[in-house]
């Protein structure tokens, strides 16, 4: 897995904060980072505020698996892809690098899916034409 495989690469810091007892950035955070990127990228993509759009994307599964350990004050470079662009849903494919300056080392891979959903009903609506036009171009094979 390299940061070649991945056609957008958008970059996170880490925080003090985020460091746990243990001198590293605790697990929980790593969800943290993937929602940050995936949904930055999305309001940059789009040129629009996802908040204003008739549909909001809500987190239906995530995961992660973790290779390396990452800590304050590291940046962070998360790529982004998708596996699937269905009527309501995108599942993106992640990855967390720390970014060394001359490399990109593999921290942590991941999944994320969002369902569109309406804001008051909650029910399952297609993804916004705006979304979806700058998700395809993210499809991998």
């Amino acid at each position: 897995m390299s940061d070649l495989d991945y056609p957008v690469l958008w970059p996170v810091p880490t925080r003090w904060a985020d460091n746990d007892h243990y001198g590293h950035v605790n697990n929980v955070t790593y969800y943290s980072y993937f929602d940050t990127a995936v949904n930055a990228w999305l309001i940059h993509a789009t040129g629009t505020d996802i908040r204003d759009l008739p549909a909001i994307g809500v987190v239906a599964q995530t995961s992660c698996t973790f290779v390396g350990s990452i800590s304050f004050p590291d940046q962070l470079q998360v790529g982004i892809r998708i596996a699937r662009l269905g009527n309501s849903s995108i599942a993106y494919d992640l990855a967390i690098f720390r970014d060394n300056g001359d490399s990109l080392d593999l921290a942590a891979t991941g999944t994320f899916v969002h369902v569109y959903v309406d804001d008051e009903t909650r029910k399952p609506v297609p993804i916004p034409a705006v979304i979806r036009a700058a998700a395809e171009p993210l499809v991998v094979g």
